[in-house]
């Protein structure tokens, strides 16, 4: 087992909604929102944390895939392909590494380590300077409440703080090579579920619908390969 080749994949992040993605804060403070996103301390701009994306694409790779009632509904590991085995999951462990949890000593030492490493992603500095020159906020607070079916008044107001929409990010994560093997069609599928589905909270109401633009291996572009991912076939 040999590493032959860290290639490095970029590309613009886009909102296509408002995107949430909460920052586990615990302090109420007069005036806030219920619920804030999380922010750079250095700078208080937001930021899409590497662990949200890593979590978001892999979760939906296991749906995809058929892995997801084999772990229980824990991230699939070393451990479930006793009962899972296939190649499409192996190479998934490849990609996003597993908890070496019971007698798997052998298998470890067939996958091997982590291929993928995603990088937080920061707002776009061009962006930025857009949205400053047009006294725009880079984030929003969206009033929700829920509605009593017989009185038909609004009940439980709550206030949660969004990145907004049109707000572009610096994508960016490096893959392993080990042994001369090619994993970018699963990393490229798992691209496109996300696209088709959500990221951070609230993605059944409208949350967090994104797209990648300009997507790059080692400086060429391959934009037109995601473009072309049907995770599901032809047939739909």
């Amino acid at each position: 087992m040999q590493l032959t080749r860290i290639k490095q994949l970029t590309a613009t992040l886009v909102l296509k909604t408002g995107l949430h993605i909460g920052a586990g804060d615990t302090e109420m403070r007069i005036g806030g929102t219920d619920n804030p996103v999380v922010k750079n301390p250095l700078d208080g701009q937001p930021y899409i944390p590497g662990s949200s994306l890593k979590g978001k694409i892999r979760s939906l790779l296991e749906w995809q895939l058929g892995l997801v009632s084999a772990a229980n509904g824990h991230p699939f590991s070393f451990q479930h392909l006793a009962t899972h085995d296939s190649p499409a999951a192996r190479d998934l462990l490849r990609l996003f590494g597993g908890a070496p949890v019971g007698d798997v000593e052998n298998l470890v030492k067939q996958i091997g380590p982590t291929r993928i490493a995603f990088w937080d992603c920061a707002l776009n500095t061009d962006w930025l300077a857009r949205a400053r020159a047009r006294n725009l906020l880079s984030t929003e607070s969206k009033s929700e409440n829920s509605i009593n079916r017989i009185a038909g008044v609004a009940e439980n107001p709550r206030f949660t703080e969004r990145v907004i929409a049109g707000a572009e990010f610096d994508f960016r994560l490096s893959l392993k090579v080990i042994d001369g093997e090619n994993l970018l069609p699963l990393l490229l599928r798992g691209l496109r579920l996300l696209e088709l589905d959500s990221l951070g909270g609230s993605g059944s109401r409208g949350y967090g619908k994104v797209a990648l633009t300009g997507l790059a291996l080692d400086g060429q572009s391959i934009q037109a390969e995601l473009d072309a991912v049907q995770p599901f076939g032809t047939g739909g």
